[in-house]
């Protein structure tokens, strides 16, 4: 079969094609090779399908604002009927003089709308056609009602005697029924109660002291109440009498009320401020000390800075500190006299600081003891200022003159010193030492002897030694385990100290409420009060009333920010102030009330 020929064009006749309007393109074996034809402008068909295919986002938003909003039937434009035309055409008030609204100041659930037929008016999504009419305000109003609140609780009536988890709600031993209303109240009592208020949600106008008796309402609301807000601070600090007037001043300058004889069955107990709320510590408190007459509180701890504060009660502002570099601080005490300020840590020097003069004196030996004497870290003043104890190693305590601090004598006792506490009252200058072993001996400065010896009972592992006066002794151990001693009737003697003793004395109280190692015991001033505490568990901390030995059920409760207790100071008797510090650095101040 002969092949097809195909004619091809002349050279001198080129080839041209002409494109029309909506035509396809040609291919490309069909395109000149050379000649590229020029872009032309898109006439008005073009540009009309390429909008309709693909859209054109200037001419939605055009759209979108030429949707007018309609008229009511009274005439009156009103934006929450959502009366809108959505033809956009000349009804009826419709024209180009109308006001139109701009959609992006619109609403979200005004932009939504239900559809019910042409004939219908547009109602918005969110409101039902039950809603409208005359009642709508006060469905509306309903519905703003809390979620809590339930009307059914007005026709519900509880038993309070009948089931013994609801008893703890009634207000009086006598109670039984009360409403439903009432019942959701005191539910939500009881959970404020549980879990206080906490600081930063507490209002300017709950920002005051509040007498809290047992375990009121009120505890837990200044449980986490302050006295005023941070605003004033600057102002409290600058209004604050300094240090110098302070000491300068003749009077105590303490502005309580002698608390009186306390009951055995209540404590109430007022919140105050916190001792150090202006310029608190950056560490715990390993030591709480009240100046022995002016409202001065002491805090130190592991920081190695001794603080000193004006305690008024409401803003209690900072009156100086001292830094001791490279000095964790172990123990800190006011020298009776109020004059100087004892400080020492794990280190062979103490420090002496002087409040009137402010110089700072250093200790570094004691003279014939730096085998023994190797920390100063633990030591003791007595009562009446004259004497110093130190706590050393291999059974030692050494006891120096508290004025020259030149040394005077030393106890000895065996095993290794647990804690030691001076006596209280005129029967001489003694100290009470125990071991770690629980053994206890009574040493006598006056004549360098022992005069007593004896065992704690059940004792062993002691962690606290700590004297109330010249009647009672209290003894902590490492089991929690507090024995209190009554020396007028565990020992069988006058009730002083050299009045008789006993081997095995029999403690009047014992105390099993703490399951951790007890780190602090402190008597109240009058020895009316015993604070026992342990910093191995959270809230740890017990008041026992004496000389019943009766411990105080209903303070601190489960809402008192105590934290782990690691130390507690008393102010002076007319007082009843009680400091008590935590080791996340909180000086918490309460007043035990009669």
């Amino acid at each position: 079969m002969g092949k097809k020929s195909r004619s091809k064009p002349t050279p001198s006749t080129p080839t041209t094609q002409v494109l029309s309007a909506g035509a396809a393109e040609p291919t490309h074996s069909q395109r000149p090779t050379k000649q590229v034809p020029e872009a032309r402008e898109k006439d008005a068909e073009e540009e009309f399908l390429e909008k309709l295919i693909f859209g054109d986002a200037a001419g939605f938003e055009d759209g979108l604002n030429e949707v007018e909003v309609g008229d009511d039937d009274d005439g009156d434009d009103d934006e929450s009927d959502g009366g809108i035309d959505l033809d956009g055409g000349d009804g009826e008030g419709g024209g180009d003089g109308d006001v139109r609204e701009d959609l992006q100041a619109l609403k979200d659930d005004e932009l939504f709308f239900v559809d019910e037929g042409a004939s219908s008016t547009l109602i918005p999504a969110h409101v039902s056609p039950s809603e409208e009419g005359e009642g709508g305000e006060e469905e509306e109003e309903e519905e703003d009602l809390p979620a809590w609140q339930d009307s059914d609780d007005d026709m519900l009536t509880v038993s309070l005697a009948n089931r013994n988890l609801l008893r703890k709600l009634r207000d009086t031993e006598t109670e039984d029924l009360i409403s439903g209303k009432e019942y959701s109240a005191r539910l939500r009592r009881q959970f404020e109660r549980i879990y206080p208020v906490p600081e930063w949600a507490v209002g300017d106008s709950s920002r005051k002291r509040m007498r809290l008796d047992g375990g009121s309402d009120d505890e837990m609301m200044d449980a986490g109440a302050t006295v005023e807000d941070e605003g004033g601070d600057e102002e409290a600090v600058r209004s604050a009498p300094s240090l110098e007037e302070i000491l300068r001043s003749t009077t105590t300058n303490w502005t309580r009320k002698v608390p009186g004889r306390l009951r055995p069955e209540k404590l109430a107990v007022a919140r105050l401020a916190d001792g150090n709320r202006i310029g608190g510590s950056l560490s715990m408190i390993s030591t709480l000390h009240f100046h022995p007459q002016h409202p001065l509180l002491l805090s130190s701890g592991p920081d190695s800075t001794l603080r000193l504060h004006h305690i008024n009660g409401t803003t209690n502002p900072p009156a100086t500190s001292l830094h001791i570099r490279n000095t964790p601080i172990s123990t800190a005490h006011f020298h009776p006299s109020g004059t100087s300020i004892i400080a020492a840590g794990r280190r062979r020097y103490f420090h002496i600081w002087n409040l009137s003069t402010g110089t700072i004196q250093k200790v570094t030996r004691v003279y014939g003891q730096a085998e023994v004497q190797k920390s100063m870290e633990t030591f003791r003043i007595s009562p009446d200022g004259k004497y110093m104890a130190l706590a050393a190693s291999r059974g030692f305590v050494n006891v120096l003159n508290a004025t020259t601090y030149q040394w005077v004598c030393a106890a000895k006792i065996e095993g290794r010193v647990a804690d030691l506490s001076w006596w209280g009252g005129g029967d001489g200058h003694g100290l009470t030492i125990g071991n770690k072993a629980g053994e206890v001996w009574e040493f006598d400065v006056c004549s360098e002897k022992v005069v007593a010896r004896w065992k704690d009972e059940g004792g062993h592992a002691t962690t606290v030694v700590k004297n109330g006066g010249s009647r009672w002794v209290a003894i902590g151990s490492q089991s929690g385990i507090v024995n209190i001693y009554d020396r007028g009737k565990s020992f069988g003697g006058s009730g002083t100290i050299l009045g008789g003793t006993r081997e095995n004395p029999k403690p009047v109280k014992v105390l099993e409420q703490l399951v951790t190692a007890i780190s602090v015991i402190e008597f109240s001033p009058d020895c009316q009060v015993l604070a026992v505490a342990s910093k191995g568990k959270k809230d740890a901390l017990r008041m026992v009333h004496l000389p019943s030995c009766t411990v105080y059920q209903n303070w601190p409760t489960s809402g008192t920010p105590l934290g782990r207790v690691t130390a507690i100071s008393w102010a002076g008797k007319e007082t009843g102030i009680v400091a008590i510090g935590n080791e996340a650095g909180k000086v918490r101040l309460f007043e035990i009330q009669a």
